[in-house]
């Protein structure tokens, strides 16, 4: 009988444990961000609650940091260098996943909170992201084309840090403000939450956010991306149309 109890112990204790932890629940200001021909740009509300399994918060306290992502897609980096007065493309390496947005807040400085291998594993903070260049080029390579691909995004406002960035409020409640630029791209994005303690991620949870375009500009990126031959020959067409017009209109009037 003390066997089979030992036993049925030794089953519950991961279960017992995993309660012992808290937990998070997550919400956005807006899951489906519309982009319309005069969107300039938003801000995107993170925030949420942390739910103690006792009702009682911990002495030691805990952080969060909160990670919005966009869709992970291809992109080449290109060097250039001046050749005998001439800008010229010298060099380039071929990422296969990048994250066409990325932001990351937190209540502190990640470097505060975690190590790099924990940041690694989770992709916390831009120099942890995983990239997977192309094969082919030496290691110190790589991290300049790296650098050059996160400091072009951090110009763009595309990459964006925020060491402070999210505020807790009675060690239950928290929230952060991300900025959407009005380039952004379109597409299904990952905003997940991370409960940090002891520079461990205890605890995890994440939300979806659609931004796509509406009226005449989802129309013309559709057209893009359904029928991208059809929507080339038109836009040629279009531009030799115009410059066409252009031109007759130019002699009529100076001719």
């Amino acid at each position: 009988m003390r066997r089979l109890r030992a036993f049925l112990l030794a089953l519950a204790a991961p279960a017992l444990l995993a309660q012992a932890e808290p937990r998070l629940v997550p919400d956005v200001s807006d899951r489906n961000v519309e982009i319309h021909y005069s969107f300039s740009g938003a801000e995107l509300l993170l925030f949420g609650a942390i739910i103690y399994p006792d009702g009682r918060l911990p002495e030691a306290g805990t952080d969060v940091a909160v990670v919005l992502k966009g869709p992970l897609e291809p992109i080449v980096v290109r060097e250039k260098q001046k050749v005998a007065g001439i800008w010229m493309n010298v060099g380039r390496v071929r990422f296969r996943s990048a994250p066409s947005f990325y932001a990351v807040a937190s209540s502190r400085p990640l470097a505060q909170l975690i190590d790099e291998r924990t940041a690694a594993i989770y992709e916390l903070g831009l120099e942890s992201l995983q990239l997977s260049p192309g094969g082919g080029a030496r290691a110190e390579v790589l991290r300049r084309f790296e650098h050059g691909l996160l400091d072009l995004r951090l110009r763009n406002q595309l990459y964006a840090e925020y060491p402070r960035g999210v505020e807790i409020s009675e060690g239950v409640l928290y929230r952060a403000r991300i900025l959407i630029p009005a380039r952004v791209p379109v597409g299904t994005y990952t905003a997940e939450t991370f409960l940090i303690r002891d520079g461990r991620v205890i605890a995890g949870a994440a939300r979806e956010i659609r931004i796509e375009k509406l009226g005449f500009e989802g129309f013309v990126a559709e057209a893009a991306e359904r029928w991208a031959f059809a929507y080339g020959v038109t836009a040629v067409a279009v531009s030799l149309l115009l410059g066409w017009g252009a031109s007759a209109a130019f002699r009529r009037r100076y001719g």
